[in-house]
């Protein structure tokens, strides 16, 4: 039997997901099914491919997605399972989907704030599980050397035993959620013998407009530029087995204490 095997990411028009979209394009020969929610496809599909070399366009391929709507994610899974090629499965998904709206006290809270901070890095975390999980291979499939890997980028400060500083309240509290279904993910995948694992992921802190305003209290050394974030989560992720299942896991391949 022959098997397709491909990556999806999830949002990819922009910062890390950008960078792991292209890092997917210029170091394998898999196919890339990757989402954004602009208006013109040519143009975000011309916006990925513009710095790279020896690439063939046909291997990206865009799905239009708005994490904010069910509606757009079903219909985006559908027409990814219009498209792929019989016996295909996802290799390598990363979900990449966060919003961070800096609260230092709780009078900094709004409701306005938190609820687009559980939405994003919640919500539509379960949602592309819901509809898009049914493309990882199922236990039927032949022996698959390495599992599948379905990752969702999560963040140190969603550990609440490594929380010593506070703050952050709707981030920290949305990423610890998201850490409980990664987990909770996993487990069905092990009950239904899936040969895929479900791991999260923490870039670091990366040059991106979500972290823009604490580049300068982090030391030039922590931080990573996306391609370089990119990069090393893509290593990361690639050498992890089934073992190694169920947990979040940071840039440089260390476990995140729950």
């Amino acid at each position: 039997m022959s098997l397709n095997p491909f990556l999806l990411v999830s949002p990819a028009s922009r910062g890390l997901s950008l960078s792991l979209t292209r890092q997917f394009l210029r170091t394998t020969d898999l196919p890339v099914y990757a989402t954004h929610r602009s208006d013109s496809e040519s143009s975000m599909k011309a916006h990925i491919l513009e710095p790279l070399r020896d690439v063939d366009p046909n291997r990206l391929n865009l799905l239009h997605l708005d994490l904010t709507s069910e509606g757009s994610i079903s219909s985006a899974a559908d027409t990814l399972a219009k498209t792929l090629h019989p016996e295909s499965y996802i290799h390598t998904a990363f979900l990449t989907g966060g919003v961070l709206h800096p609260e230092k006290q709780p009078s900094d809270l709004d409701l306005d704030k938190i609820i687009s901070t559980f939405q994003i890095n919640v919500i539509s975390h379960l949602l592309l599980i819901k509809h898009f999980s049914r493309f990882l291979p199922p236990a039927q499939k032949p022996s698959l050397a390495t599992p599948a890997k379905w990752v969702h980028v999560s963040a140190r400060v969603g550990s609440i035993s490594d929380n010593a500083r506070g703050g952050w309240y709707s981030y920290r509290a949305s990423k610890a959620a998201l850490n409980q279904v990664v987990k909770t993910f996993d487990l069905q995948l092990q009950m239904k013998k899936s040969q895929a694992i479900c791991v999260g992921v923490h870039p670091g802190t990366v040059r991106t407009d979500l972290s823009k305003n604490f580049w300068k209290s982090v030391p030039t050394s922590q931080l990573f530029e996306p391609e370089d974030a990119a990069q090393k989560l893509i290593n990361v992720v690639g050498k992890l087995g089934i073992e190694d299942r169920g947990k979040i896991w940071d840039w440089a391949g260390k476990q995140i204490p729950w």
